[in-house]
Order: C-alpha cells, then structure tokens, then sequence
C-alpha cells in the first residue's frame, strides 16, 4: 500500500487521508487481542517528519542524482545499501510519545541495555535509545553501518549477536520478519536473550505479510515461511498474535496501527505501508 500527498502544507483533506492509516475496528480483533489494542494518532512527530520528506522531494537537481545512481548500481547493489550511500530513504516507525504509551513508560525512563535488529542508519533507534544507557545495533548493509557509528551505537554481527551472553531490557525488531531468510528462529533467540521476565520485544510488521528477502538487488522467497491468515488488517493481526508469536513462546502485551513511513524521491514525496506495531513479552 503506497500514499502520496502533493508537496504543500498539510491541508484539511491531507490530515484526512493521514488520519485514515490509523484506522482500526476493534470489534474485528480477536477477543484475546482487543484488550491489548493502543488507538495511535497523527502527532506533531509524524508531520514533522512528512513536512522534511515533501521538502527533499522538491530537490530537483538532488533527486536527479539519486535517480541516476541507483539505475546504475540497483542490478549488483541492494537498495538498502543505495541509500546508505546516498544518505537518504530514510524511514519513521513511530514518535517519542508513541514509543513511550506503547511500553508504559515516562518520558525520563530508563534501562539497561537495548538492542536494535536490521537498524538502518539508525534514525529510528534514536527514538528509543535515549531510554537505555546501552545501545546495541545490527546491520547488514556497510553504508548503513558507517551511519550506526557515527551515531556510536555499538554493533554487534547479524549471527552472533544471540551468542554474545547479554540479555537485552528491550529488542526492537522493525519491519524485518519479512524480510529474513528464518523468521521464527528469528523471534526464538530474541526471546531467549531478553532479560527474565522484565525484557520486552518491539516488533513491526507490515500488512498484509508478503515475505521476501533482499540479495544483492534481486527478492526472493526466504526458507522460513510464516503463513499469516486472513485478509483485513484486524485478521492478520488477530492470526499473529493467537498462533504465531504463542507458538515461540511470546505474548503480547500491546499493539496498535502505525504507517510505517520511508523519504520519497523525484516521483513521490514519501511512501508508506501498513504496520502491525506490538510490544511482546515472553511467556512465564
């Protein structure tokens, strides 16, 4: 799902539109689910982040550029990595406040230890990092690295970061399990690296589930495959929950609609999906 709105002030029927991607009918979730929903809202974070995109969108000569690199280096370099290059695409998960009414906590909270899976140039860990003295990050593409260290984030490799002895007061998982090769191993060493009992997973999904993963400029099917059934938002949400999370021994403990937005180019201002974002506790 992709939405675009002209480069120019929010007006009444933008704010219309945007408010649309919050949108949830509870009575269609699940019983055990519909206690834990959290209705979100468009907030001054969101717009904020909308305004700079449909800003940079209207860099003609910078746009330009963009779009003739990533022509020529899309067939041998992921698009990840195009834009670690290019410094730009990128993404909005959630706002500070969002953050802070899906885990419960007050502005001044703080943990331990954190660790963000897949990243990015780090623009979203920001948001949750200045909760946690620690902050842990993985990555697989280079450029996106270099940008996780300058921002001194601690990296840790893709396949040792469960094997490293640390328990984590909170993992974050944005937008990945459809995007890795084993999904539920996946979710199963987060659940054994959280720290007993207090540790949480923040997880994002988009919806409806369409997993691929990215080698190397081409998509292909991953060797996990998450069968998630049914066809609304509320459906997925509901299937995911009561079946696949339980099944790896996770709980969860709040969820909400998000768009989970990403900085456009010469032909959009920005772009957006749907996102399923839970809080996940593991089970006693």
């Amino acid at each position: 799902i992709c939405q675009i709105l002209h480069t120019a002030p929010l007006t009444s029927y933008m704010m219309w539109m945007c408010l649309q991607w919050y949108r949830c009918s509870p009575e269609m979730l699940g019983e055990q689910v519909r206690s834990q929903f959290i209705q979100s809202h468009l907030d001054e974070d969101t717009q904020a982040f909308l305004r700079r995109s449909m800003e940079k969108s209207g860099w003609l000569f910078t746009q330009l550029y963009h779009s003739l690199f990533s022509t020529i280096f899309s067939p041998i370099v992921s698009r990840t990595s195009i834009n670690g290059f290019l410094g730009r695409g990128s993404m909005f998960v959630f706002s500070k406040e969002q953050f802070q009414r899906l885990l419960r906590i007050e502005p001044e909270w703080k943990g331990q230890r954190m660790l963000d899976l897949g990243a990015g140039d780090g623009g979203v860990t920001e948001v949750m990092g200045r909760h946690f003295h620690e902050v842990f990050a993985t990555e697989v593409s280079t450029p996106m690295k270099w940008h996780l260290q300058r921002k001194n984030y601690s990296l840790l490799g893709i396949d040792e970061w469960h094997r490293t002895g640390f328990q984590y007061d909170l993992i974050s998982c944005l937008n990945l399990l459809d995007r890795c090769d084993e999904p539920l191993q996946l979710l199963q060493d987060i659940r054994r690296s959280l720290v007993p009992h207090t540790g949480r997973l923040v997880l994002a999904a988009v919806l409806p589930f369409q997993p691929y993963v990215e080698t190397g400029g081409a998509w292909v099917r991953p060797k996990e495959h998450i069968k998630v059934q049914g066809k609304t938002w509320e459906e997925q949400v509901t299937h995911l929950s009561t079946d696949v999370f339980l099944k790896v021994g996770l709980e969860v403990e709040a969820v909400t609609r998000l768009p989970y937005l990403c900085e456009g180019d010469m032909y959009k201002d920005y772009y957006m999906l749907d996102d399923a974002v839970f809080v996940l506790k593991p089970q006693e």
